[in-house]
């Protein structure tokens, strides 16, 4: 499928959950999020008919988010039903918490590749963003995601200033040490960081000053160096090369991160859930307004009722 700018979507993120095991906090108030009742989520079934009809149009790579997808009951029958409809990619994004124990299961099921959120590597600044967690149950997910090959892995490290750019280069230095990608991520002006924003938000030219790095290749929404990829949703806005849509955990399909529009596909079958996703195809702007603080996000929702 084209939409109507001539951008093939070939991506789909699935959020199969809005619950989190974390409350860091440019994410999800202290508080956390009021629990949905469970018939307001989508169904392991609702779920997989959406994949389908999504891959019949086109769709050749499926990133499954949250909330926090390693909560979500049903994930490995959402993963090994996916993979049956043999598409090119399947990968999951995840906080790592509970990765140790689920990364051979997720294997097994069929998943390809783990994105691993990880926003520092200081044990005290990982309690203090995330609220209480452990970056040692981090460090230990990767290390288990590697023995069971989910690889490439890729760390994603939002940058914010004064929390973490002083640990650029230690990153840097852990992407080699362990063999993994690295994707620094511009802090974005949504849901709970917009209040946050204009204290921390930093460029990625941040991150190419520090490293020294040179000769970027564009792929996707990152500008790759290497190892190293930064997106940089603020600084350049790549919406020229974006090929997703999402699915919420309550069956909304948004064509634009940043854009209020939302799709219901709730209830929807066969014939009506593909027209469905068609015209979330052809609605997808042709780009979000500027991420400012002026001019913050139009998203009605925080990411972690988006998926990351």
């Amino acid at each position: 499928m084209t939409d109507n700018c001539g951008r093939v979507i070939d991506y789909l993120r699935i959020s199969v959950t809005d619950l989190c095991n974390l409350r860091c906090d440019y994410c999800m108030p202290a508080e956390g999020i009021a629990k949905r009742k469970h018939s307001d989520i989508m169904r392991v079934e609702e779920i997989l008919d959406v994949a389908e009809a999504a891959v019949g149009l086109g769709i050749r790579k499926i990133r499954i988010t949250g909330g926090e997808p390693l909560l979500r009951r049903g994930l490995l029958d959402i993963i090994s039903g996916i993979a049956e409809l043999g598409i090119d990619d399947l990968a999951l994004t995840t906080n790592g918490i509970l990765l140790s124990e689920l990364a051979a299961p997720l294997k097994s099921a069929g998943l390809n590749r783990i994105n691993i959120s990880l926003d520092t590597l200081n044990p005290d600044m990982f309690k203090n963003i995330t609220r209480g967690g452990e970056l040692q149950n981090v460090l230990d997910g990767i290390a288990a995601a590697k023995s069971t090959g989910l690889t490439p892995i890729k760390l994603n490290c939002v940058l914010m200033r004064g929390v973490n750019d002083n640990e650029i280069e230690a990153f840097a230095d852990l992407s080699e040490r362990l063999d993994v990608d690295l994707r620094f991520i511009e802090l974005m002006p949504i849901g709970q960081a917009k209040s946050l924003w204009r204290e921390r938000y930093l460029s990625n030219d941040a991150v190419v000053q520090r490293l020294g790095l040179k000769n970027g290749i564009q792929r996707g929404v990152a500008m790759q160096y290497g190892r190293i990829g930064l997106i940089d949703p603020v600084s350049r806005a790549f919406c020229g090369s974006c090929n997703r849509i999402r699915l919420t955990a309550d069956g909304c399909i948004k064509p634009c991160l940043h854009s209020e529009g939302e799709i219901s596909i709730r209830n929807l079958r066969d014939e009506e859930l593909t027209y469905a996703l068609k015209l979330a195809i052809q609605a997808k702007p042709v780009s979000h307004r500027g991420l400012t603080n002026e001019a913050p996000s139009d998203s009605a929702r925080s990411m972690d009722r988006i998926g990351g």
